[in-house]
């Protein structure tokens, strides 16, 4: 499956969510040094868990109008080395689905599974 088609799906007005696929190292190591600009969201998700699907919609709906970040999203299926690589960089556990926010090279919010509805920058 194509990372388009996760989020082209018809939804009617509502837009399409800014994702940025992130499936290579050197991407990982470029979001850490734009952290120093921006935030840089970092979105895991595994596309064969009902609840990762879950929180990953209700993701989009709460921050589809957030500017000032980069959002990433990272399918865990294909690129398991590279979720464990982030958890290695970060010091955060692996967990699935989760989202981290990076400022200035370190994590400065985690969330994991339904908490993910209450993180904010």
């Amino acid at each position: 499956m194509k990372l388009g088609s996760l989020f082209k799906s018809g939804r009617g007005d509502k837009p399409v969510f800014p994702w940025k696929p992130l499936n290579q190292e050197e991407q990982l190591e470029q979001l850490l040094q734009d952290s120093a600009d921006r935030p840089q969201v970092v979105f895991k998700h595994s596309t064969r868990c009902g609840i990762s699907s879950m929180m990953l919609r209700r993701f989009e709906n709460i921050w589809i109008n957030e500017e000032g970040a980069d959002f990433y999203y990272l399918d865990l299926i294909s690129f398991r080395g590279l979720s464990a690589m982030i958890a290695d960089k970060s010091g955060v556990r692996h967990e699935s689905p989760q989202v981290l926010i990076f400022e200035n090279g370190q994590v400065k919010a985690v969330a994991s599974h339904s908490a993910i509805g209450e993180l904010s920058l």
